[in-house]
């Protein structure tokens, strides 16, 4: 064996910030995350869900892009050619009404910046937040390409989104028109179906008389946005609803307006609803403006693009829609109009963004024809092509894709990629993303060409984002290697608005899907169980758990708190437990290296003729962990492999395998004891290292004694099925359940830590009696054991405590151990409290003016502890029990 470096001989503790800075600094430099495309190794690829420029980081993003970074460290040490691409995301309206906030700070607002110097000084503000970003990703340890790091407005992109439209408009999929779109009017934009939010609102439904022209008679109306009653343009009746077929072919008088309006029959109309007869409004709502091409009827907008009433709307002109609704309700009222005001349950739509209700509003808009790119990307779910863990969000993919609509395209905004179309003053339109030559219009001036002032919604550049980021539409060698990807890692909430999208345009542009798995993870919420969200501030900043617990401490424990399939609820407290495994692996590793006494250790080979019977439990255990491990790997289950590999290094390893083959004081580890626990962390580190990366690789530094050797690139353990022995594990769960009672009682009767004991077991076969005589020294010092006695007749002594487990009856003689007299009095004094306790809150927790007030974690925490207090007390009962029989 050669030696060491000198300083990993002496102990030190962890200081994860300056192991994980130098550490991040010396894999960059050497360039360790970068894929080759000419490699001949199979290439794994994951593009990352890019970040929105908005604003810094959240626990979201950590919890994301910590699992992305296991998976590709994973493969990267399987051998795999491991692209990550790194990037973020332009978010047009986002990044706008942000920036725009910012402006209205500084007393400017973008329209006396003009477009120009705007989107100069939002870009500068978008790439500074960019670089923010990104560098937060390597504060958490993300293994990315960053030489291939790429963003939404990049020139290559920009030429990947007008190439998509240019290609869908000559196919006919893209298409300009009037439709109902949804308006956000704080926001000043259309919105697609996708990004408007639906809540359940308790409003009202108001029944409005309409008189008929030439009569005395009325018609009765019922409607939630009455206010819209201004562009009504008919009133409709279903064909086969005797009660108003006389009246269909007359007509009605507006009320307020006096305008004549049409009675038209429609299957549209559902004779259930109200009174049976609806009002037509072509210009504010979907369904209308159906029944409005239907019937050749006229479309009347009655509200400005900031949701204030205009000139159509008369009287009513410049009021917002609410204070107009108020006023024109009580005109209604006093002039006779209004019959009745009923209490109604809406499903009230709201912008995504910003909250606000969204106006159903008639304005031209660029569309693309869903449909015909939908049909692939069913079949590719349908077929097992592309697949969802967990799997039953599928259905929800499934649903929406089945069920598309044509998605509106364009934004009033100025920040994003502008619609690439140029118009002459006849309408002409020419595709192109500069101003077109003479040559590409023919006939016109290109001088006199304008652009269309709006961008395009911001998936559609994310929809590209699996191929454009390889140089697409350039045949490039990135795109032929890394094309398509394996897995996209992201929440529940972006399924249709990113993830079909990209199906679809993975299909209709690269003629394959895109990615193969689709690994949707939990929303992150607070110890409450509330989303975190900045506006609630409940939020937790990951660069602060990292500044205080290290990068490591913040990966493991959120893979630990995050359950596979369901929503982590995390608290600052949630990190202590992820820093204190990190600090325990990396004391384990000083002791293990404290005892090579500065040798470097041989660590890809095993001498299996010089083990010992605990250390062929450890190497089946390591067996079985590995093959657990690469079974949850593939099952996209990475809160159970982490779990399987916490459990194994703080239990298996650290807790029983080191503590039994310990020395006495003054003597050495059994050399071949010492190769096995050395071997074992080896494996431990590199099984560790995708979700630990930076304390697996500097003890791995430490033991090889080298900074040019990494875990990197592996190898990843094999399962090594001879190692495997299922009956030693059985026989070592048994001394482990003598070791854990015996220290249970020594425990509960207040024995002092340092004495020894002798031990007294009656066992039910001479099997178990063999197997603890045999392996005494070893698990003895564990349970301070000073003489054993085994046997199928052994008697119980007395003044012992004792204890059942599956197969044997343990005895533990106390006299001269313990106070026998004052051990009675602490444990009667004890129950007493305990009992006392137990009664005040079980009267607390039948206080039903509690329980209806309290929050249920306070409740849940109440019941946790009352169970906590009976168990206890069923203990003591016990132990005093066995103290008052002697």
């Amino acid at each position: 064996m050669s030696k060491a470096p000198e300083e990993t001989k002496k102990g030190h503790a962890y200081d994860p910030a300056e192991v994980e800075d130098r550490l991040y600094r010396h894999w960059l430099e050497r360039d360790y995350f970068a894929a080759d495309p000419a490699s001949t190794n199979p290439a794994y690829t994951i593009v990352i869900p890019p970040p929105n420029v908005t604003a810094v980081l959240h626990l979201g993003h950590g919890l994301n892009n910590t699992i992305q970074d296991v998976l590709i460290r994973r493969h990267r040490m399987a051998g795999h050619n491991a692209e990550w691409l790194p990037g973020s995301d332009h978010a047009g309206i986002a990044t706008q009404i942000m920036f725009e906030k910012q402006l209205l700070k500084e007393g400017v607002n973008r329209r006396e910046l003009g477009r120009e110097k705007f989107l100069e000084r939002i870009t500068e503000w978008a790439y500074a937040n960019k670089d923010q970003i990104l560098n937060q990703l390597k504060r958490i340890g993300c293994s990315l390409d960053w030489e291939r790091e790429r963003f939404t407005m990049d020139p290559g992109l920009s030429k990947a989104v007008e190439s998509v439209f240019r290609h869908l408009y000559d196919k006919g999929l893209i298409y300009r028109g009037k439709r109902i779109v949804n308006w956000c009017p704080v926001d000043r934009t259309s919105l697609s179906d996708d990004e408007v939010e639906t809540e359940n609102k308790a409003g009202h439904l108001w029944h409005i008389r309409y008189k008929i022209r030439g009569s005395d008679e009325y018609l009765t109306v019922a409607t939630t946005r009455p206010e819209t009653m201004l562009g009504d343009t008919a009133l409709a009746v279903n064909p086969k609803d005797s009660r108003y077929t006389k009246f269909v072919g007359k007509s009605v008088i507006l009320p307020i307006v006096e305008r004549e309006l049409p009675i038209i029959a429609d299957t549209y109309v559902d004779p259930e609803f109200g009174t049976g007869v609806v009002k037509i409004t072509p210009a504010h709502d979907a369904n209308d403006f159906e029944v409005g091409k239907r019937h050749d009827l006229p479309s009347v907008v009655v509200m400005n693009t900031d949701g204030t009433m205009n000139e159509q709307a008369g009287k009513f002109k410049g009021l917002d829609r609410y204070e107009a609704r108020e006023q024109l309700v009580n005109e209604l009222k006093q002039r006779g109009f209004l019959v009745s005001i009923e209490d109604y349950d809406l499903a009230v739509k709201t912008c995504y963004r910003c909250k606000s209700v969204i106006e159903p509003y008639l304005s031209e808009q660029w569309f693309v024809k869903m449909e015909p790119l939908a049909k692939p990307a069913v079949e590719a779910l349908k077929s097992g092509k592309l697949r969802f863990h967990p799997e039953f969000w599928s259905k929800t993919y499934l649903h929406w894709m089945e069920n598309i609509r044509d998605w509106c395209i364009s934004r009033q905004l100025w920040w994003g990629h502008r619609i690439p179309v140029w118009y002459a003053s006849d309408g002409t339109m020419f595709i192109s993303a500069e101003r077109p030559t003479a040559e590409q219009c023919p006939g016109y001036d290109p001088e006199t060409l304008t652009q269309d002032p709006d961008v395009l919604d911001t998936w559609f550049s994310s929809w590209l984002w699996p191929f454009s980021t390889f140089g697409w539409p350039e045949e490039t060698d990135e795109l032929r290697a890394f094309y398509p990807g394996h897995v996209l890692v992201t929440a529940s909430e972006i399924i249709f608005l990113w993830v079909a999208r990209m199906v679809m345009a993975g299909y209709e542009f690269m003629g394959d899907c895109p990615f193969e798995d689709v690994y949707i993870h939990g929303t992150v919420r607070d110890a409450h169980g509330v989303k975190m969200s900045k506006s609630l501030g409940n939020g937790i900043d990951p660069l602060e758990i990292v500044d205080q617990y290290g990068a490591d401490a913040l990966r493991i424990s959120l893979t630990l708190a995050t359950p596979d399939g369901q929503d982590p609820w995390i608290s600052r407290n949630t990190f202590e437990g992820g820093r204190n495994f990190v600090n325990k692996l990396y004391q384990v590793s000083r002791f293990v290296q404290m005892r090579l006494n500065g040798n470097r250790p041989v660590l890809d080979k095993l001498d299996t003729n010089d083990l010992v019977i605990f250390d062929r439990w450890i190497l089946s255990r390591l067996t079985r962990t590995i093959e657990d491990v690469d079974r949850y790997f593939r099952e996209y289950r990475l809160a159970a492999a982490s779990k399987a590999l916490y459990s194994f290094v703080w239990d298996d390893y650290c807790s029983w395998y080191v503590e039994l083959i310990k020395p006495e004081a003054g003597q050495e580890i059994r050399p071949g004891s010492l190769a096995v626990a050395t071997y074992v962390l080896d494996k431990i580190l590199r099984l560790l290292h995708p979700f630990v990366p930076f304390v697996t690789e500097e003890i791995h530094h430490q033991l090889t004694g080298s900074n040019d050797s990494t875990l990197t690139f592996g190898p990843w353990p094999d399962v090594q099925e001879a190692l495997k022995d299922d009956a030693l594990e059985a026989s070592l769960v048994q001394i482990q359940e003598v070791v854990t009672a015996v220290r249970a009682m020594r425990s509960e009767l207040n024995v002092p830590p340092g004495k020894r004991a002798d031990l007294h077991i009656r066992v039910s076969d001479n099997s178990l009696g063999q197997l603890l005589n045999d392996h005494q020294s070893y698990f003895g010092p564990l349970a301070k054991v000073e003489t054993l006695r085994v046997g199928t007749e052994v008697k119980k002594p007395p003044f012992s405590a004792s204890a059942v487990i599956g197969g044997a009856e343990l005895f533990l003689p106390l006299e001269g151990l313990i106070d026998i007299e004052a051990e009675k009095n602490r444990l009667q004094k004890s129950l007493n409290e305990l009992r006392n306790n137990l009664e005040r809150l079980s009267k607390k927790l039948a206080n039903q003016d509690f329980l209806a007030r309290a929050p249920k974690d306070v409740i849940d925490r109440e019941r946790s502890k009352k169970d906590d207090f009976e168990e206890r007390i069923e203990r003591l009962n016990k132990n005093l029990e066995q103290i008052m029989g002697w």
